[in-house]
């Protein structure tokens, strides 16, 4: 595989950074330059080019959302297939949402006319690893689309299923590293929580909110692995 790896950012720096570089953890980013055509024009992205970085839950919020789940038994996974939840769809101008995801979570994204992303600089928030060429990069469903149809979407129409995979208004699309998205696969928290330490919290915060906004079920191990982990969260 292809791998441009820049400076691995441990927690501590990771942290320091954040309001800069990881919208997982900054109010504000920098807005990023896009380039359109060969001419070397830049002009900077508008507002409803890219929507802003999800809010993540207190935890005050969030555990008012885990003690509201359903706690049942996961369906089979019985008759799911990816392309029942159609994603990357169109958003703003020629922007699918993956390309949409990549300039909202990178820092300095410049994109062709096609809005693929030419070069820029993301810091997976999952490992605080940072990379330099996109196709180091993954776009995670937080609740995996396989996770989901278990936990409820097998019963959805194919059109919410979309509005979920597509879902940029809540915690639920992050520019991850490749590597660990694919590691990670369909597991729940009970099975899989991110490595780096200071961002475990928030995953688990923005998990349950997920499931809560789009009610979708939780097996008694998950919100077990949920609560152990949001007790264990300073705010």
């Amino acid at each position: 595989m292809r791998r441009t790896r820049a400076t691995v950012v441990v927690a501590a720096a990771f942290a320091a950074a954040a309001v800069v570089t990881v919208p997982a953890f900054a109010d504000e980013k920098p807005t990023p330059v896009v380039a359109f055509g060969g001419g070397g024009t830049t002009v900077p992205p508008t507002t409803a080019d890219i929507p802003p970085v999800p809010a993540v839950p207190s935890k005050a919020e969030a555990q008012e959302q885990l003690n509201a789940l359903t706690v049942g038994a996961e369906g089979s996974g019985e008759g799911y297939e990816r392309e029942k939840f159609p994603h990357w769809e169109n958003q703003e101008g020629s922007c699918n949402t993956r390309e949409t995801v990549l300039q909202r979570d990178g820092d300095g994204v410049v994109v062709d006319n096609s809005c693929q992303a030419t070069s820029g600089t993301w810091h997976s928030p999952y490992d605080g690893e940072t990379w330099t060429d996109a196709q180091d990069v993954d776009i995670d469903h937080l609740v995996p689309l396989a996770e989901a149809w278990r936990s409820g979407a097998a019963d959805w129409t194919t059109e919410r299923r979309e509005q979920f995979a597509n879902d940029l208004t809540h915690p639920q699309l992050w520019a991850v590293t490749d590597d660990l998205n694919q590691a990670k696969g369909d597991q729940d928290p009970a099975e899989w929580q991110p490595p780096l330490e200071g961002f475990k919290c928030d995953y688990v915060k923005m998990w349950i909110t997920v499931k809560h906004t789009w009610e979708l079920t939780a097996q008694e191990a998950e919100k077990t692995a949920l609560q152990q982990a949001l007790e264990a969260c300073s705010a």
